[in-house]
């Protein structure tokens, strides 16, 4: 049996990850969409296994010290990370698995497995992700520019990915994702 491959999907918000992604599991049933572990509170309709692993924080904490993390991180007083073994079960398994995760985190992940694919969602322009972000209505003015200020910074990191996908019109770029996973598979 064929062992997966692990595909790393970062870029700023608004860049259109999320999009992407669930068109492409939506059409293929060999992707795997990892889910992450966190230390925040479930909320309403949340299931411990289905949209993350609940952890306490002394749990979280455990794992960290017994290095089960692909990554981690701490945002708002909450850690949020990848367990490595369902990853790694999932691999063997032959599925493709999908981490959706922040530049940071995918740093720690290439460290790790320098085998694993890095594809970098890009918005077509700066500006175009401004007008996205703000189109959202769901932040006020001053939250929009922490979110581009922050990915001005991701973005300039783009070029330590393998590939980078600039998310101008979803179908082209749902084509290019297919193409890399295509000929990883061949």
């Amino acid at each position: 049996m064929r062992k997966g491959t692990l595909y790393v999907f970062t870029g700023p918000s608004g860049a259109g990850k999320g999009t992407l992604l669930d068109l492409l599991r939506e059409q293929d049933d060999r992707l795997y969409y990892s889910i992450s572990a966190t230390t925040r509170a479930p909320r309403a309709g949340e299931t411990d296994g289905v949209q993350y692993y609940f952890l306490t924080k002394e749990q979280f904490e455990r794992k960290i010290a017994q290095n089960a993390f692909l990554e981690h991180a701490c945002y708002v007083d909450n850690y949020y990370g990848t367990l490595e073994a369902p990853v790694e079960q999932k691999l063997d398994e032959g599925y493709d698995v999908i981490l959706e995760i922040e530049v940071q985190g995918a740093m720690q992940v290439h460290e790790k497995r320098p085998d694993a694919v890095m594809v970098f969602i890009a918005p077509p322009s700066f500006e175009e992700l401004a007008a996205r972000l703000r189109g959202r209505g769901t932040e006020d003015e001053d939250k929009v520019q922490k979110r581009l200020a922050t990915a001005r910074e991701e973005l300039s990191q783009k070029d330590a990915f393998d590939y980078v996908v600039i998310n101008d019109k979803i179908e082209r770029a749902l084509d290019e994702i297919r193409g890399i996973m295509s000929a990883r598979r061949a």
